[in-house]
């Protein structure tokens, strides 16, 4: 009997530990960061009197009159936009100018003093719209620095500003990003004043209380970006790209000289490639401009879909995610130029990705956790998210191989962790058989949401090789895929 009890223990034992998911490492995505990374794609909007100006900052004393587009197509933008493959818009509702797209009631200096619907418009709203009439997410930034507002430098300014995001967060539905920068002063119209105001932003706008009292209660499915977070960092730069080796954690610093880190005064050089075991999960985010400026400029001309296509692989490729300014004319749409750059970015991708190459394969990996099917390699090629492939706690560098019946050519590779338990892999190398005999073909650090290598050359080969070559915990890996560049 006691025999019987024992084993039966043992049983249950091995049963509990097979049903076990591998225990969270480090610092975890929140829900809505996870719909972040899903979205990858996204486009930031600039249009204000700033574009009728011909100019990149407006100083704030535009005539509201100057705002008046003759054909303005919120439809037309956000089109142009999902056909780029963005899967949401991030609306400029007001830039360091101080001139608000909405009927704000802290401001006159606002679209309803503009010619634009004769004074009865509302251009977020429009935006937003049209945004989700075509199934795109819809975001707003609001500049804290304002060039218009004579009290900007005082208290009563916070107030403000405080209301013109609760306006803009209890308005217009759910929103997916609440966009904020580091611009903190300097040369205005201020009312008429004409000068430079200088604020301390370690204090003045408050952003803990802000966040917390307005965002994250008015808008908690919306990701907080700045230069620390609190959801998503800035990448470092404005070119569209982070480190090779990016960490989706981070410990922001303050810059030198400083005690607290805020926007506009963070240590941006750890922006690019995040820290490693940091203290919250801040993945980056690559904000570049379609054009050469974030306004629209006659005289430029949108980056080639081949430069988007490599800022792809160096942004959501590394981890992170890519926000495309977007810049309509003077008519208020996308200039054609801009509209075919798009789609055919949007074509390279999706045409790209549209297979993985590995989806009929077999999988052979040294160790599946418990010997449980609930965390098979197969899962590696099942295109489902939710599932991965996971390894008992003393496997931390397990490899596996995907073998098919006949050859394919593929010259891109993807690996995506199961992010929900953290950001585990430190690196890992992929090989290829190749005359009888394996080749390592890349190697790489960091993983994360997603991971995707081009390589110089197509190789062709029936069977590839995962390794995790270093990683201080178990693996969980939701997705392993080879494709075929279709520029």
């Amino acid at each position: 009997m006691i025999k019987q009890i024992t084993g039966l223990l043992c049983l249950t034992a091995s049963i509990a530990f097979a049903q076990t998911p591998p225990k969270p490492y480090g610092a975890l995505p929140a829900l809505r960061q996870i719909a972040w990374h899903e979205t990858e794609v996204y486009g930031i909007m600039h249009f204000t009197p700033t574009t009728f100006e011909n100019k990149e900052w407006g100083y704030g004393d535009a005539d509201p009159k100057t705002f008046n587009p003759s054909d303005f197509n919120a439809d037309q933008i956000v089109q142009a936009a999902k056909a780029g493959g963005l899967r949401g818009i991030v609306l400029v509702a007001k830039h360091h100018d101080g001139f608000c797209l909405w009927p704000t009631k802290t401001t006159d200096y606002n679209i309803t003093k503009s010619p634009f619907r004769e004074g009865k418009g509302d251009l977020v709203r429009e935006v937003a719209d049209a945004a989700r009439k075509h199934g795109l997410k819809f975001g707003v930034y609001c500049s804290p620095w304002d060039r218009n507002n004579a009290k900007y430098g005082t208290p009563e300014y916070i107030k403000i500003y405080r209301e013109q995001l609760r306006e803009l967060y209890t308005n217009y539905g759910d929103l997916f990003m609440s966009w904020h920068d580091g611009a903190n002063g300097g040369d205005g119209y201020y009312g008429g004043a004409r000068e430079k105001r200088s604020i301390d932003n370690t204090t003045y706008y408050q952003w803990d209380s802000t966040w917390t009292n307005y965002t994250r209660k008015l808008q908690p499915n919306a990701n907080i970006f700045s230069d620390i977070g609190w959801d998503v960092r800035w990448a470092g730069n404005e070119d569209g790209s982070v480190n090779p080796t990016s960490w989706a954690t981070l410990t922001p610093k303050p810059s030198e000289g400083q005690n607290v880190a805020v926007p506009g005064q963070a240590n941006a050089t750890e922006n690019p490639g995040g820290t490693r075991g940091g203290k919250f999960w801040i993945p980056a985010e690559c904000d570049v401009p379609l054009r050469k400026g974030w306004f629209y400029h006659a005289n430029e001309k949108p980056k080639t879909p081949e430069k988007l296509f490599d800022l792809y692989l160096k942004s959501v490729g590394r981890g992170a995610a890519l926000d495309l300014g977007l810049a309509p004319d003077t008519r208020g749409q996308l200039h054609n130029d801009d509209v075919v750059a798009l789609k055919t970015f949007g074509d390279h991708v999706k045409n790209t990705f549209a297979t993985n190459l590995l989806g009929r394969a077999t999988s052979k990996a040294v160790n599946v956790r418990g010997y449980n099917s609930i965390y098979s390699a197969k899962n590696l090629l099942d295109g489902k998210p939710d599932t991965y492939w996971a390894t008992d706690d003393d496997f931390k560098t397990p490899e596996v191989v995907i073998e098919l019946t006949q050859p394919i050519v593929f010259d891109v590779i993807s690996l995506q962790e199961y992010i929900k338990l953290g950001q585990r892999i430190e690196e890992f190398a992929v090989d290829a058989w190749i005359g009888n005999e394996w080749k390592e073909i890349h190697k790489g650090t960091s993983v994360g949401a997603k991971r995707l290598a081009k390589l110089d050359v197509p190789i062709t080969s029936n069977k590839v090789r995962l390794r995790i070559t270093k990683s201080p915990v178990s693996i969980a890996i939701s997705e392993f895929g080879v494709y075929k560049d279709t520029e």
